[in-house]
């Protein structure tokens, strides 16, 4: 099959387009015919600096596809299936091996395309919001990167549960485009300082809800703007800042909450993420939820891709289409 590779991890450059041994369907698992790779915030940092499974290494999250073989123990999906999977690694590639438990059937009137885009950001807005964030109707919820995938799941579902919605952005025009979405107010943070934005349009109270990717200094100023027994879950380190101690100093007074959260750890140590995540794909086919897609690129672009996303133009959800 042909894949998108690389030897060593570092820029978008590191990726060469190559011949590599189809994988192999297992017990347990199913074979796909991938047809879009969602390309996720975690696939750029691991090719940035992340661990190297196998040489040459194939990166990727998240991909939806046909079923081309199903392993010893799958009775419940036949070739010819469409299905979005996730996993470690494995999505840039014409083939993918996944877990039966890491597969969703796509339902009738989704997009294959669409499909793609929805169990990482979807599933983790989800539990940002209300498994780790108890987010409640007339509550306050700031969502940081609301262009990113998952900040538009979030938006749509911070709004449909009643939330009074807040979100960052590096300009006035993306702000704009998340208002059909669900966006109450936006904050564009390249103008202004956003704690001091939040304060002042919540006359000092705060956000009961913070739903940080960027992490660093961002993360330390989300804690100085939470609300009185206020929720900050923190997912990612998008802005890619030198870790640095956190000052909590002011969040044990006000019973406020930190919580680090992965999406994976869900998936693999339970099946409750895996059923909200199929509830997401229902929701989609009925109109309730939608997914943005910016821009899709062949696979064998994988590094134009990655540098599109890195420079931080994309508007939601970046394909790779073998």
């Amino acid at each position: 099959m042909k894949a998108a590779v690389y030897y060593e991890t570092g820029g978008p450059d590191v990726f060469r387009y190559e011949d590599v041994p189809d994988p192999v369907c297992g017990p347990g698992e199913v074979l796909i015919r991938v047809e879009a790779v969602s390309i996720e915030g975690g696939d750029t940092l691991n090719r940035l600096g992340g661990d190297l499974a196998r040489m040459p290494h194939i990166v990727g999250y998240q991909c939806a596809g046909v079923v081309l073989e199903v392993g010893d123990g799958v009775d419940d999906l036949v070739p010819g299936d469409r299905v979005v999977t996730t996993g470690l690694d494995g999505s840039h590639a014409e083939l993918r091996v996944a877990g039966r438990a890491f597969c969703w059937p796509i339902p009738e009137g989704v997009a294959t395309e669409v499909a793609a885009c929805v169990p990482v950001p979807f599933g983790t807005a989800d539990d940002c919001l209300f498994e780790f964030g108890r987010l409640q109707p007339g509550e306050t919820a700031l969502v940081h990167a609301g262009a990113s995938g998952v900040g538009i799941a979030a938006i749509q579902m911070a709004k449909r549960a009643g939330a009074r919605v807040m979100a960052t952005a590096s300009s006035p025009e993306r702000l704009d485009r998340l208002i059909p979405l669900g966006l109450d107010y936006g904050i564009d943070y390249t103008a202004i300082d956003f704690a001091e934005e939040v304060a002042r349009l919540t006359e000092g109270r705060g956000a009961d809800v913070i739903v940080d990717s960027v992490g660093g200094s961002n993360l330390q100023r989300s804690l100085q703007c939470l609300a009185y027994r206020g929720r900050c879950v923190s997912f990612g380190d998008a802005g890619r800042e030198t870790p640095s101690m956190l000052d909590i100093s002011t969040m044990r007074a006000n019973n406020q909450t930190l919580v680090g959260y992965f999406l994976g750890a869900e998936l693999f140590l339970g099946t409750r993420a895996h059923a909200m995540i199929e509830g997401h794909l229902v929701d989609i086919a009925a109109g309730r939820l939608q997914v943005v897609i910016d821009r899709r690129f062949g696979l064998d672009e994988a590094g134009e891709a990655h540098a599109y996303i890195e420079s931080r133009q994309a508007f939601g959800r970046v394909l790779l289409i073998p």
